[in-house]
């Protein structure tokens, strides 16, 4: 089975220069999480998205990539998952695109 959270968007701090550190900015989030279904064991996609926006916001991260680390460790640590693909979004800190990166 697949659960794809697509587009979760809050603001929170994230990012390396200085302004970034003062300011909340806008993050989207997308998360593909592959698990085997089992009866009575149903993955809580309400929870995940809840538990990304609570730790984005609180760790107040640095790097995208530190964030994606800490937020797959974390969905795989808490529920029995088999794979997960996040993306960051950083969409108006460069004036005419939209940032991402992914893990």
């Amino acid at each position: 089975m697949t659960i794809k959270i697509e587009d979760l968007t809050f603001d929170c701090i994230i990012g390396i220069l200085p302004f970034e550190r003062e300011k909340k900015q806008r993050v989207i989030i997308n998360c593909k999480i592959k698990y085997k279904y089992k009866k009575n064991h149903f993955i809580n996609y309400a929870h995940i998205a809840q538990d990304i926006e609570y730790i984005m916001k609180k760790k107040r991260f640095k790097l995208i990539e530190d964030a994606l680390k800490h937020l797959k460790r974390h969905i795989c640590d808490k529920h029995s998952v088999t794979k997960v693909k996040l993306t960051i979004c950083k969409p108006h800190i460069i004036p005419n695109c939209k940032v991402m990166v992914s893990k």
